[in-house]
């Protein structure tokens, strides 16, 4: 960095958009706190419409003398308004995560200071006294996050993602939460044939393949420990998997964003790729499908992936197969986990079309167990409301049978969504009912708590039957494995112009001991 003092702060706006206009690159201002600031405002509005880098650096007193009357204090953050493309405030402290946090606030600046096109910027850094102790004979070395794509992607492009997965170690690809899509769910399976593909029933492609149960077994091992990750998609439900990849800490992250914003899920993410899921896995299909054929001038060597990125995916391939064999075999105690086990088993063998939703918590999570099907499931924010009124709604304009499998607190968050006049008799819900919050029962530590039933849980003893009733509303219910068998068949197969809701009673700690066992008696 090459610094210039310019006294008059005004002035330093309108030198530095100078140089900006000069360099083509962007040029940071940096002042101290106070009016300071203000007087950069001429500067940042030119900038602005000028469509030039201008990154503005601002020093600001401590938070919790803004308003107390000490000197140079004003209300720094967003006080250039509209004027700025991104408006950020660091944490002081850089220990631990707020350094990554920090990081990761610096990129979203600069990226958003040239993407898509030039724009000014600010950056507020509280600092506490004292302030003048020269320590630092470095800077530290930080993660910079490159930026590929605007609103598509090229064969360029492609061949650059397509060559950085090749040249990797130990690649792998990880897929979040995407609408459905045929070209995606062929996509996916052809590249599992190259690389270790990670996915959700969420995501279309292979369905549930185990990885959580893997990574329970592996631990934090480096032999499954990526190198390189391509993540594309929205969410994944997988907690584990999410500790797991964030502490691969000398992995690099690509990550497929179409507004081109940092999504940094793992803490590990060196470049956002902006464009859609769809042409992004297209175009590397077409890639690594051409190079396999032995076309010329697709991707850097002779083979596609190295001896080492070849044995991680067998060793990752082998330990998915052992998951989906266990899952296959095990048979669950009467459980939440045996009712969604059969529900899945008998929706293979259905003779018509059909889509299923999801809620959210323990009944996404045993989906991910089971579903060999594209899932619906809300978890944009991952809330329990809303689950039963988005199938409803759904079911609403289409014409296929459309399930719902829900647990007890989502179904009576929601319960008015068959309030509605007009649903018709290809809604079916699978009513998941262990009387409280049953994901609580499974989460270490809660079990301490005198009132983890009552007020955290939420148990109750509510039952749909009234419900159904007051809504015409199809009803049956199972307390046991002969019910659920009997009318699993039923709620599958009736003909009826009205919904149906089925719901199966079972017991909160028998459903916690049914996971419970599945994991313990996964070995690879």
């Amino acid at each position: 960095m090459e610094c210039r003092s310019v006294t008059d702060e005004r002035s330093a706006g309108f030198v530095a958009l100078g140089m900006a206009l000069a360099t083509g690159k962007p040029v940071a201002v940096c002042v101290t706190s106070g009016t300071a600031l203000l007087n950069l405002a001429p500067a940042v509005a030119e900038a602005y419409y000028r469509q030039v880098s201008l990154v503005v650096v601002s020093a600001d007193r401590p938070q919790m003398w803004i308003d107390q009357l000490d000197g140079q204090t004003l209300r720094q953050p967003g006080a250039l308004g509209c004027l700025v493309a991104c408006s950020i405030t660091l944490p002081e402290s850089t220990d631990g995560e707020n350094r990554r946090y920090c990081e990761r606030l610096v990129n979203e600046a600069m990226l958003a200071s040239r993407c898509p096109v030039g724009r000014p910027v600010h950056i507020n850094v509280p600092l506490s006294e004292p302030l003048f102790d020269f320590t630092i004979s470095d800077t530290p070395r930080v993660r910079a996050v490159a930026h590929i794509g605007n609103s598509g992607i090229s064969f360029e492009q492609a061949r650059l993602i397509g060559d950085r997965l090749q040249r990797a170690a130990r690649p792998m690809i990880v897929v979040g939460q995407c609408g459905f899509s045929c070209d995606i769910s062929d996509c996916l399976r052809k590249l599992s044939e190259c690389f270790v593909v990670l996915q959700e029933p969420l995501s279309p492609g292979r369905g549930a393949v185990g990885f959580d149960e893997v990574i329970g077994r592996v631990g934090m091992s480096v032999d499954y420990m990526p190198d390189f990750i391509l993540y594309a998609g929205g969410t994944v439900v997988s907690k584990r998997l999410k500790r797991f990849l964030r502490s691969a800490t000398g992995a690099e992250t690509w990550a497929v964003s179409p507004d081109g914003e940092i999504h940094d899920t793992f803490m590990n993410q060196t470049a956002v790729i902006q464009a859609d899921f769809v042409s992004v896995m297209t175009r590397l299909t077409e890639l690594f499908a051409e190079k396999q054929t032995g076309s010329e001038g697709i991707l850097s060597s002779s083979c596609p992936l190295s001896a080492t990125a070849s044995e991680f995916r067998c060793r990752w391939e082998a330990a998915l197969y052992a998951a989906s064999r266990h899952a296959e075999s095990f048979e669950p105690r009467y459980s939440q986990m045996m009712a969604v086990r059969m529900f899945e088993d008998m929706v293979g063998e259905l003779d018509y079309d059909f889509h299923v939703h999801y809620a959210n918590s323990s009944a996404v999570r045993l989906a991910n167990i089971y579903a060999d099907h594209y899932i619906y499931v809300n978890r944009g924010v991952n809330g329990i409301e809303g689950s039963l009124s988005t199938a409803a709604g759904f079911s609403m304009e289409c014409a296929d049978m459309t399930f719902c499998v829900i647990g007890d607190l989502s179904f009576f968050y929601d319960s008015n969504a068959l309030w509605i006049q007009n649903l018709r008799g290809n809604l079916r819900v699978l009513l998941l009912n262990n009387c409280c919050g049953g994901i609580f029962h499974q989460l270490p530590g809660l079990d301490r708590s005198p009132v983890r039933d009552s007020c955290i849980a939420a148990e109750h003893h509510a039952s749909a039957h009234g419900i159904c009733d007051a809504y015409d509303i199809g009803y049956f219910s199972a307390h046991n494995v002969d019910e659920l068998a009997r009318n699993m068949n039923t709620f599958l197969y009736s003909g009826t112009h009205r919904p149906l809701l089925f719901e199966v009673f079972t017991d909160a700690e028998e459903d916690a001991g049914a996971i419970k066992d599945y994991l313990e008696t996964f070995n690879l």
